[in-house]
Parts: C-alpha cells; structure tokens; sequence
C-alpha cells in the first residue's frame, strides 16, 4: 500500500536536522502537507489547533516527552485513536514495552533508513483506519 498523499504528518523532535532529515523522507514519498515541533508542548498545541493525520514523536525532548506527549494523546477523547510512531535513539527492550504500554502505534529506532520509515507508514496506514480513508480518497 502507498502512503496517503493527502495526510498531514507532524514531525516532533528537538533537533532540527532530524526534522529536516524525516522531513525529506516525506517528500520524496510524495507527502507535502507536514508541520513541526520542537517539543511535546507544541506539538499538543498544533494537534488541538490544526487536522492531523499522523504524528512521528521522538523520545527525548525538553518540556514535555515524546512518550508523556503520547501518553496524553491516548487520554484524549478527541485524539485516542491518532496514531503516533515514536521515532527515537531510545532502542532498549524497556523503552518499547513502556511505549507499546502507552499506546504507541509503531516505533522506529534511529539511525534508520529511509526505506525502514517508508515500509513502517506504509504499515501504519495499513493498519489505522482514519489513514485508510485517506487513502481512498478523503480531502
């Protein structure tokens, strides 16, 4: 399955170039509707105030983490279902298990490859179906 053009992804993460970095992932796999954030804080300003299709959340953040953050999307009755792919340096067994725990949709360890992130949203979209109907077509 091809990612959802039309899907508007938020890329969290602290560090400029790692945005950057997944930021043109993203628009070689054609995606050209993505927002940033530099930490858990503004990102849950940015999922309160603009649509959000998919949120790609690092770990390690200042004010407020990646895995809080996603914590407290879960808790939301209005973003429960949003999925989240924690994309991080945090590749210990404990850190998984505490973000499968939270809710996380799917996690991608860094480094990672291109194509690693590309076959995990392709698998994400598979899965979720508020991505589902984007692909099929929904603005």
């Amino acid at each position: 399955m091809n990612v959802p053009k039309g899907m508007v992804v938020l890329v969290v993460d602290d560090q400029q170039p790692m945005r950057k970095t997944i930021a043109y992932i993203l628009r070689q796999l054609g995606l050209k509707h993505i927002e940033f954030a530099e930490d858990g804080d503004e990102a849950w300003k940015l999922i309160n105030n603009a649509r959000v299709d998919l949120v790609l959340l690092d770990w390690n953040m200042p004010r407020l983490s990646g895995l809080s953050l996603l914590e407290r999307i879960r808790q939301s009755e209005s973003y429960a279902r949003l999925p989240v792919v924690m994309i991080t340096a945090e590749a210990n067994i404990e850190h998984v298990q505490a973000a499968m725990q939270a809710g996380v949709t799917d996690y991608v360890v860094k480094p990672f490859s291109p194509d690693t992130l590309y076959k995990k949203l392709s698998s994400v979209c598979e899965r979720c179906p508020s991505l589902l109907k984007l692909a099929v077509g929904r603005p």
